[in-house]
């Protein structure tokens, strides 16, 4: 039994990878860097102001106050002993890892595990975050995800400390699984089962439970049901292989009609729904028990809710830029529900390891 978690996936020869934290109080002051690589049109190391009322949800409340950014210390290869090399902004990006200061250099603290990385799968969630669309990101980062709390809800803590672009506990800055090693908490690592291939395994940490927790949650457990999966990247591919699992009947809706092939003939789906097509969509209104959205853009949910039985429920993943448009009639004339979901815990990430790999659940992978 090998060792791994849902924020990269990594091995070493008794643990393999970890969930860390996040923390979403008001953040302070701090310093932003961009890279001068052209990434993504991105320069390099220049200092900004930013606006504290525009910094997402978190920060929904505060004025909109610009205050300069604070000036870094130390260099990031130079704030811990565990010399470490990553990528940020996806260009090399030299940084280190935290170790305990009350034991000698290069030793872990007593709950510390130190790991390997291996293989590590891109989220869209890093594709935000290297683009700062959410006007959150402090550069350098180093993405690779998840995130952190207590009670076996960890990602729904009120004080999350993110695996990347986040501040530690000792004020240090952390950097994702796009690197060649990380050190972790104990706590936040879970078992991953010998029968799952590392490489096809390790993007379920992210997929797999970023649908595995709401089909849970929200009751889409039921052979027979209808289950309609908007979008076929990733995460869309993971809620179909597990809708089947689960014995549902899944619809792919797409806008992309070249996706019909790989949805029914690849991934196993019952049918495709091309949702450019108005007849089509037409044809399909109050079909469907629930539907999973896992678009990351902005786009339009009216229509999906027509799709839905009276009691229906549309889940959304995404985290577009900007906001989505919900009309109240949709809901209120067929007393459906509109709700959302973060990954799951360290229980139900566990849970969603072993269950994958009783139903042979991988992810496809390039290379």
């Amino acid at each position: 039994m090998r060792a791994a978690s849902n924020v990269p996936f990594c091995q070493s020869e008794e643990t393999a990878a970890s969930i860390a934290h996040q923390n979403q109080e008001s953040k302070e002051e701090h310093a932003a860097y961009l890279f001068t690589e052209q990434i993504e049109g991105l320069p390099n190391y220049v200092e900004k102001e930013e606006e504290e009322g525009a910094r997402g949800p978190s920060a929904a409340n505060e004025p909109a106050t610009k205050h300069k950014t604070k000036p870094v210390t130390k260099a990031p290869e130079d704030e811990h002993p565990h010399k470490t090399f990553g990528y940020g902004n996806l260009s090399p990006f030299h940084f280190s890892r935290r170790f305990s200061p009350s034991r000698s250099l290069y030793e872990n603290g007593d709950d510390d595990v130190a790991i390997k990385i291996l293989y590590c799968r891109v989220c869209h969630t890093d594709l935000h975050a290297i683009k700062n669309e959410w006007g959150v990101t402090r550069y350098p980062v180093v993405p690779g995800s998840c995130e952190y709390c207590s009670q076996d809800k960890e990602s729904y803590c009120p004080k999350l400390i993110f695996t990347y672009d986040s501040i530690y506990h000792d004020g240090t800055k952390n950097y994702g699984g796009y690197s060649d090693m990380i050190v972790v908490d104990q706590y936040f690592v879970v078992r991953f089962p010998d029968s799952l291939p590392s490489d096809a395994g390790a993007p379920l940490l992210c997929a797999g439970i970023t649908v595995y927790s709401p089909m849970k949650y929200y009751g889409m457990t039921e052979p027979g049901k209808y289950l309609g999966v908007v979008g076929l990247g990733g995460v869309g591919h993971a809620a179909v292989k597990c809708g089947k699992a689960f014995g549902l009947k899944i619809t792919v809706i797409s806008t992309s009609p070249s996706k019909e092939a790989e949805a029914i003939g690849k991934l196993g789906a019952d049918s495709f729904l091309v949702s450019s097509d108005p007849a089509k969509m037409k044809a399909s209104f109050g079909t469907m028990d629930y539907i999973i959205d896992t678009v990351s853009a902005f786009h339009a949910i009216a229509p999906l809710l027509t799709l839905l039985k009276p009691n229906g429920k549309l889940v959304t993943l995404g985290l577009p830029a900007k906001p989505l448009e919900l009309h109240s009639h949709l809901l209120v004339l067929g007393r459906k529900l509109v709700g959302g979901s973060d990954i799951g815990g360290m229980k139900e990430t566990q849970e969603m390891l072993y269950f994958c790999a009783k139903h042979n659940i991988t992810a496809d992978v390039d290379g």
